[in-house]
């Protein structure tokens, strides 16, 4: 009997990838013990025999080394075949793997960059997508650490051939170390010093990745100006660029003024969470989404660490679900809608509920209409227009932290942020995303101070400064804004 891929419930089906995988390997069985057969398979052939090789590999280990020298022999398309499979598996069917399986994943891998397979770096982004942030169960802290240590061990490698998947790396581990930083724990400390290893290596040794990734960098590193080796990194951005050996680059001012592309974004969530997202914002109309929300909610959302994870929704849907017209004219629940609700699902007043808030409105602080999308500042906007009828406080709420940001984000570059918010407001007017910016600074139910600051920003005056709001990158070592 063919064993299981995947632990699979009663009720449900089982998937076609492992259908086919298990087929292949029933028919060829016979065919994966030595002495292997010379005879060279004809195009369908060899597709099935790449679906056997792979599928005796996850779930035969003591006979792993075996298959591999099985396939090693017959590869004729640079492994492509097969690291498509692996790819596929990865993405469809990762959370669902049998616990062995998942090891065997990690072990072919390896071997994948050792032969520099066509698409091992897909298969590596893949892997790196199904860390869950906020989630401290011991399979994805299992899976935290082998990612990290593959991503130190193969480093030459990876810097020769793959950097981009090092860039990515950097932005997951960044992002995760934060929460991982929250907690305290016997379990957590040898990975919190494997992932502050790894940063740091890329941060000191090889910054021109950094810079590749825009302005994104600087908001997940700010995250962690707490920790020692992050607190130096960032008083020598502040202080001393020339220390990072990076030809060009002169000041943290060119990352902010540098886009992150939507990829990064696609990063921090989860195929699964994906697919709901994009299906709510393309599907369902506005006034129906309450019960997809609720089941989001009680699947991705179930757990007081998981809030983190709302983080990386809002920066998901600002930066890499941009919709077509169509969609934007019809009655599909839009994404500012889904935006206002995620803000209100935090349970108490906390810094990730303002770092959700600084990822919604992260790019209108360094936007520049020849660099930057308009799609990225739209949901903030008319989150704030929509709100005013009903649900005014969150108007309120959310003008009041994108003004204290103008005021307190970076006093050293608050000319660069002033220009910025000035800009987005007028730009999103000038596009006719809102019919008048008379809708915020005229309207009576909004806070007066904050008309009046606005139309000071508007008009390129300085808001005035509030006491009870941190900087926080003028001081290192604040929590986030």
């Amino acid at each position: 009997m063919v064993p299981n891929l995947t632990l699979t419930a009663p009720h449900e089906a089982e998937n076609q990838i492992e259908i086919s995988l298990k087929q292949s390997l029933q028919s060829l069985q016979p065919s994966l013990k030595p002495p292997f057969s010379l005879t060279i398979p004809n195009p369908d052939e060899y597709i099935q025999l790449n679906h056997a090789i792979l599928h005796a590999i996850l779930t035969q280990p003591h006979f792993s080394k075996t298959h591999v020298k099985h396939l090693h022999a017959i590869i004729t398309d640079g492994y492509a075949t097969f690291l498509n499979l692996l790819f596929n598996i990865v993405h469809h069917l990762y959370p669902k793997l049998l616990g062995s399986v998942k090891h065997q994943l990690i072990w072919v891998t390896d071997e994948m960059i050792q032969v520099s397979g066509i698409g091992y770096d897909a298969l590596l982004i893949s892997l790196l997508r199904q860390i869950v942030g906020g989630d401290f169960s011991d399979d994805n802290l299992w899976l935290c650490e082998k990612l990290v240590t593959l991503l130190l061990d193969k480093w030459d490698c990876l810097l020769e051939e793959m950097p981009h998947v090092l860039c990515s790396g950097l932005y997951v581990f960044l992002r995760v170390l934060a929460d991982h930083c929250r907690v305290n724990g016997e379990k957590f400390e040898s990975l919190k010093r494997l992932e502050v290893h790894f940063c740091v290596k890329i941060v000191r040794e090889e910054f021109h990745l950094c810079m590749k990734i825009g302005r994104d960098f600087i908001r997940l590193l700010q995250d962690l100006v707490h920790v020692p080796e992050f607190k130096s990194i960032w008083k020598d951005l502040m202080l001393n660029p020339s220390s990072f050996n990076t030809l060009g680059f002169s000041g943290v001012s060119q990352i902010y003024l540098t886009r992150t592309s939507s990829r990064y974004a696609l990063l921090r969530i989860t195929p699964a969470m994906e697919t709901q997202l994009r299906f709510l914002l393309t599907h369902v109309k506005l006034g129906n989404q309450k019960r997809h929300l609720m089941w989001f909610a009680r699947k991705f959302l179930n757990e007081p660490d998981k809030e983190t994870v709302v983080v990386d929704i809002v920066r998901f849907i600002c930066c890499a679900h941009h919709p077509p017209n169509e969609i934007i004219q019809s009655d599909i629940v839009p994404r500012w809608a889904v935006i206002g609700w995620l803000l209100t699902t935090f349970r108490k007043k906390s810094c990730v509920e303002a770092n959700a808030k600084l990822a919604l409105f992260y790019d209108w602080l360094f936007f520049d209409e020849k660099v930057d999308n308009i799609m990225n500042i739209e949901p903030a906007i008319l989150l704030m227009v929509h709100s005013i009828t009903q649900y005014v406080e969150m108007t309120n709420t959310l003008l009041e932290f994108l003004l204290l940001l103008v005021d307190n984000y970076d006093m050293e570059h608050k000319d660069i942020i002033v220009k910025g918010v000035s800009l987005a407001f007028r730009f999103l007017e000038s596009k006719g995303v809102i019919q008048s910016l008379d809708i915020l600074t005229s309207c009576p139910t909004l806070s007066p101070s904050l008309k009046e600051g606005l139309s000071r920003l508007l008009s390129s005056g300085k808001p005035e400064s509030s006491k009870e709001f941190l900087p926080v990158l003028s001081q290192p070592g604040q929590q986030t804004v």
